[in-house]
């Protein structure tokens, strides 16, 4: 593992000119409240370089005049009293082992140095600093990348700041074979888990107890991650997207969408399905899931190599239009973006929606997108969506979500008690 997260460092230094630096910090848990911090979540550009899920660490790649690479690890001196209360930080062998990275430092030491590698690349050229410069939305805090970004142009100004976050989506956006095995055991442990919840459902029951079933069916499974916060929607409900308070009854007749997943080091499974709580779809039901189904096929089927994302969602919208007579759905004058108002497929990786650019939107060999449309009709109370998780091969795709039941026959035949 420590040579491929070289060839991982390497492939970033490649094509930089020197002299230069990146630098990839592994985040740190926001206080929450008195002396109670959030729960740490690793920067995953950093993981993917590293290997390593602690916080307070910045990875440092270095780049001189005349070619010549280094890299360096700073992390958090270890702390005897610390450890007794909440467990011991990484020492400077065990980040060597885990990361490969030979020269590993105290965080302490980082302005410090920083400041001598600047000094040192003086007169001789202009030296580029590379920072992941991500912002989700105007308001979102600062984050240590930008911190240094401002720190670096005021005490530095003939220093050039660069954004690495295109070379980074480059990297992680086609999977290896290490990523890909991470992927399907996710797969296998959210599958085991959605069929415990299937088997458990019954009418009347809470959203928050069939989201408890998933979630004791996966810690039976040692897996205490998840790719994201669980969606359990029933009726009504799941024609809301992101709908999350999964705390009302599920009603007999009444349809259930789920959206969920499982993580294992960190590398995610994103699964909707669909399914009668009381174990057997209405013929109403029936018609409006089959069709979701097929416009999910049918973009399976199409998917390959240099197709993009916005043309695998024009063939959902494509294939709704021909139904929506059929469906009786063409009425008060609605067409099919008041009953779909979502993309059919995101990138999926290390994040669920994984790091992309808009030329990670056209599909290559080794990528790994979800396929997920579906149908939302408010007055008749039904939001269907059906989402598996597939690899781009050379000539199509690979259907990674197989295991789960999907059809309506397998759906129903999984819920028999």
């Amino acid at each position: 593992m420590t040579n491929l997260l070289k060839e991982r460092r390497d492939a970033l230094l490649k094509d930089k000119q020197g002299p230069c630096m990146i630098c990839v910090f592994s985040g740190e848990a926001p206080m929450r409240s008195l002396d109670e911090a959030y729960p740490f979540c690793v920067d995953r550009n950093f993981f993917y370089l590293t290997g390593i899920d602690r916080e307070n660490m910045t990875l440092v790649l270095k780049k001189d005049d005349l070619g010549e690479t280094a890299e360096t690890l700073y992390i958090e001196p270890y702390d005897e009293v610390l450890a007794k209360w909440v467990g011991g930080r990484m020492r400077a062998a065990e980040a060597t082992e885990r990361s490969g990275i030979a020269d590993v430092r105290s965080v302490e030491a980082f302005y410090g140095d920083l400041n001598g590698w600047v000094e040192n690349s003086r007169g001789l050229g202009g030296m580029k600093v590379w920072l992941d410069l991500w912002r989700y939305h105007e308001n979102q805090p600062d984050t240590k990348a930008h911190t240094l970004a401002a720190l670096l142009q005021k005490k530095y100004p003939a220093v050039q700041i660069r954004d690495i976050f295109g070379e980074l989506a480059a990297l992680r956006s086609i999977k290896g074979e290490a990523e890909l095995e991470q992927m399907k055991k996710a797969q296998q442990t959210t599958c085991e888990a959605i069929l415990a919840m299937l088997r458990h459902a019954k009418p009347g029951m809470n959203e928050s107890e069939l989201e408890g079933a998933f979630d004791f069916a996966l810690m039976k499974q040692g897996v205490r991650e998840h790719a994201f916060p669980s969606i359990v929607a029933g009726g009504a409900r799941a024609t809301t997207l992101h709908y999350n308070s999964n705390n009302q009854s599920v009603e007999d007749g009444q349809l259930v969408l789920i959206d969920l997943g499982s993580a294992e080091g960190h590398y995610c499974a994103d699964i909707s399905r669909t399914f009668p709580v009381n174990g057997r779809f209405t013929a109403r039901q029936k018609e409006l899931y089959e069709t979701v189904l097929a416009a999910q096929q049918l973009v399976m089927d199409t998917a390959k190599p240099g197709m993009t994302l916005k043309e695998l969602n024009q063939l959902v919208i494509d294939y709704y239009e021909s139904r929506l007579d059929d469906l009786g759905l063409r009425r008060d004058g609605k067409t099919v973006r008041d009953y779909y108002y979502h993309g059919v497929s995101h990138p999926l990786g290390l994040d669920t929606h994984d790091i992309c650019t808009r030329k990670e939107r056209t599909l290559r060999p080794g990528m790994v997108i979800t396929v997920e449309p579906g149908l939302y009709i408010e007055d008749e109370g039904i939001g269907i969506r059906i989402e598996n998780d597939v690899l781009i091969t050379e000539d199509g795709t690979f259907d990674l979500s197989a295991a789960i039941p999907r059809t309506v026959e397998d759906i129903e035949a999984a819920m028999v008690k």
